[in-house]
């Protein structure tokens, strides 16, 4: 009972951090899109701050689970209807970290405020409040790292690919099949642990000010 009661409690203060860091980012690429020319997030309905459209099941889940990294429903993008393709698809495509980060940077500071004057609203309101801002650096942050890694679908694949000369894009988008065989095996042969998790923890211990 003691262990559902924890989950219970770590549910209710991620909560609202997931919530903000999906649709934040997410609503991102889909606001992006729609400015650079594409109306197909519009017509999908994703510029909107209803997180239910933009919340995946199964990577809401991880996040509850990790604490630390998930996923959310790919919003649907034409890149053909950019007015420049290689650009657009690349800014699309860093939307969604850049508003992870910023978003971890407003959670920090809120962080910060709440340990300096929360002391007067008491212990019963200022502890969930610190680990509420916490998550919220902690899940923006890890959010942003993870959809840098350079393998599809996530963001970090399309901005290689912007980058590559077109001989070499047309090979990595060969990769696109087998994109979530390589995100397993990344998971599975713990290089998550090993490559992206030091990196959110870094960042994260950064915006939050707690050296280790």
């Amino acid at each position: 009972m003691n262990d559902i009661g924890q989950m219970i409690a770590d549910a209710s203060i991620l909560a609202l951090p997931i919530l903000v860091a999906v649709t934040g980012h997410e609503l991102a690429h889909a606001y992006a899109a729609d400015r650079l020319g594409d109306p197909t997030p519009r017509l999908a309905g994703r510029i909107t701050l209803n997180p239910i459209k933009h919340l995946d099941p199964i990577g809401t889940l991880v996040f509850l689970l990790t604490r630390t990294i998930g996923w959310a429903k790919p919003v649907p993008i034409n890149p053909a209807n950019f007015r420049h393709y290689r650009r657009d698809n690349i800014l699309v495509s860093a939307a969604g970290p850049a508003m992870n980060l910023i978003l971890a940077a407003c959670s920090a500071v809120l962080f910060h405020l709440v340990v300096a004057f929360g002391p007067s609203l008491g212990r019963y309101f200022m502890e969930p409040l610190v680990r509420i801002t916490a998550a919220g650096v902690i899940l923006n942050v890890g959010l942003a790292v993870f959809n840098l890694v350079p393998i599809p679908p996530l963001d970090g694949s399309h901005i290689l690919e912007g980058f590559l000369p077109d001989h070499l894009a047309d090979q990595y988008r060969r990769l696109r099949p087998y994109g979530f065989i390589l995100l397993l095996a990344l998971i599975l042969t713990d290089m998550v642990d090993i490559i992206v998790i030091p990196v959110i923890d870094v960042v994260a211990q950064w915006m939050l000010g707690i050296a280790r």
